[in-house]
C-alpha cells in the first residue's frame, strides 16, 4: 500500500478506533476494496492528517457538514470519534446550531437527535 494509504490507516484509528476499523476491515470485500482505499487515502490520509486544523476542529466541521447535508447515516461514528478529537457535547452543539441557522432547522433537529441517542449508549457502554 502506499504511504498515504498507510497515514490514512493510522489517522483513521486515531480518529475512529482500533475497534471500529477492525470491523470495517474485516467486512470489505473484493466489491468495496477500491473504494475503502479511497476514502483511506483521501479523507483519512489527506484531509484527516493534514495539521494545519485541529482534530476537534475538524470533528465539528465534519459533524456540520454531515448535517447540513442529510448525510446522517455517519453521525454516529463520528459522535463516537469525539472521545478521541477532543469536540465537546457542547462544541457539537455548537456546530449544529450552525447548521439550524445556515442550512435548516430540520437538518440540525436530526442530528441533534442522533447525537443525544449515540451520547446516551456511549454512556451505557
Amino acid at each position: 500500500m502506499s504511504e498515504r494509504y498507510e497515514t490514512g490507516m493510522s489517522v483513521r484509528r486515531k480518529v475512529l478506533g482500533d475497534d471500529h476499523v477492525d470491523r470495517a476491515e474485516a467486512n470489505k470485500s473484493e466489491f468495496d476494496a477500491p473504494f475503502q482505499e479511497l476514502i483511506t487515502e483521501s479523507a483519512w490520509g489527506t484531509v484527516w492528517a493534514n495539521e494545519n486544523i485541529s482534530p476537534r476542529e475538524r470533528s465539528m466541521l465534519t459533524l456540520a457538514l454531515l448535517a447540513a447535508a442529510g448525510n446522517f447515516e455517519e453521525i454516529p461514528m463520528h459522535i463516537r470519534a469525539t472521545v478521541r478529537t477532543g469536540a465537546s457535547k457542547q462544541d457539537v452543539l455548537e456546530a449544529f446550531q450552525h447548521v439550524a441557522i445556515y442550512c435548516g432547522v430540520p437538518r440540525a433537529n436530526h442530528a441533534i437527535k442522533l447525537a443525544k441517542r449515540t451520547y446516551e449508549e456511549m454512556e451505557k457502554e
